[in-house]
């Protein structure tokens, strides 16, 4: 429980922070507006009845501010938009309000905090996700410039598209109208500059997994099927300390626990939450489709075992018997294989939750 004499709300924006701060021994409630100047609501803050607590909604912002709180020895809570208690028949909503609202939850110590993640964390992260949305707009760019020689009946006749192959098959079209082959040459020409881009992501990413302090839990991770490099250190920076977590619940963190509206003597379960790390939802769903296939571990798992612990490695070993047997059994039940992988997928990630927090 905590305990604090001045309990502090602020609604942050990127240009105004409105502050509401809560005497706990005199019930004087402390209003007040600047702008964007994280320097000038510390010093304010401290200027306060102490000891004081602060809170704000995660978001946009980032977490600069409550660095800088925690620097200045100021307890700061980041808390998790989607926990908050609103008022069901609260119909205005100001800064003012709302930073009344947040200093309220605060002092009763109903806030849902988020982890604050380090520097070094929040800038792998921005990488990671710099290169996932590098890889839409690639797939983005690649869906234009085939639709655009369709639409025209071109078609190309070979195995797999995006080879090398298929590139030397593009260079060579050529079209009568100007305005077209202008149209197909910027399409390629974007497909190229975002490839380029997503390469030397990967290879920034690839060093950063064997030379910063995640490379060991992305080698223990890479002892499961479906989790390469790339994916490992995704999954690595998104969840960030897996000591928080268990087995069971890592798997509500990343939103793929079903939904559930009990009541009385009724149970009703529906769809997963999907809240969570997005991100890290998406790199496990695509991860366990790999455990659909027959398991044989081939000389690229043999390697990656190799690199890590032998431990890691049988543990590893183990999970990927388990997934794929966990797949013949709903393929047995004649499971829809969306929803088989997402069970796959929850189970999953307690596997990389298990391998992540075991020691080196």
């Amino acid at each position: 429980m905590r305990i604090q004499r001045t309990s502090v709300g602020l609604d942050v924006h990127a240009r105004s922070v409105v502050a509401c701060a809560i005497d706990e021994d005199t019930g004087e409630v402390l209003r007040h507006r600047f702008g964007y100047d994280p320097a000038a609501v510390v010093e304010w803050v401290r200027s306060l009845p102490q000891p004081a607590a602060v809170t704000y909604e995660a978001g946009p912002t980032g977490f600069a501010l409550a660095r800088l709180f925690t620097a200045s020895g100021i307890e700061c809570v980041v808390a998790a938009p989607s926990k908050l208690q609103r008022p069901v028949g609260d119909r205005v909503k100001t800064d003012a309000r709302d930073a009344m609202h947040l200093a309220r939850l605060l002092r009763l110590g109903e806030i849902v905090a988020v982890a604050v993640p380090s520097i070094e964390q929040e800038t792998a992260r921005d990488l990671v996700r710099a290169r996932e949305d590098n890889r839409g707009e690639l797939m983005a760019a690649r869906h234009r410039l085939s639709k655009l020689l369709l639409r025209h009946g071109i078609i190309y006749d070979g195995k797999q598209a995006w080879t090398g192959a298929h590139d030397a098959w593009l260079r060579r079209q050529r079209f009568d109208h100007a305005g077209l082959q202008a149209a197909f040459d910027a399409d390629y020409e974007a497909v190229q500059q975002v490839r380029a881009r997503k390469d030397r992501l990967d290879a920034i990413i690839e060093q950063m997994a064997t030379t910063s302090d995640y490379a060991p839990v992305v080698r223990r991770l890479g002892c499961l099927r479906g989790i390469s490099t790339l994916t490992g250190f995704g999954l690595a920076v998104e969840i960030g300390n897996w000591e928080r977590f268990t087995g069971s619940s890592i798997g509500a963190f990343v939103g793929l626990v079903p939904s559930e509206h009990s009541s009385g003597q009724s149970r009703s379960q529906g769809s997963i939450t999907k809240t969570g790390n997005t991100h890290a939802r998406r790199l496990l769903v695509e991860a366990a489709w790999h455990h659909r296939k027959a398991y044989r571990p081939g000389a690229v798992m043999q390697a990656r075992w190799a690199a890590a612990p032998s431990l890691a490695a049988s543990r590893g070993d183990d999970g990927n018997r388990r997934l794929h047997h966990k797949w013949q059994h709903f393929t047995a039940r004649k499971k829809r294989p969306t929803i088989a992988n997402v069970a796959i997928a929850r189970e999953l990630a307690g596997w990389c939750w298990s391998l992540a927090v075991m020691p080196d």
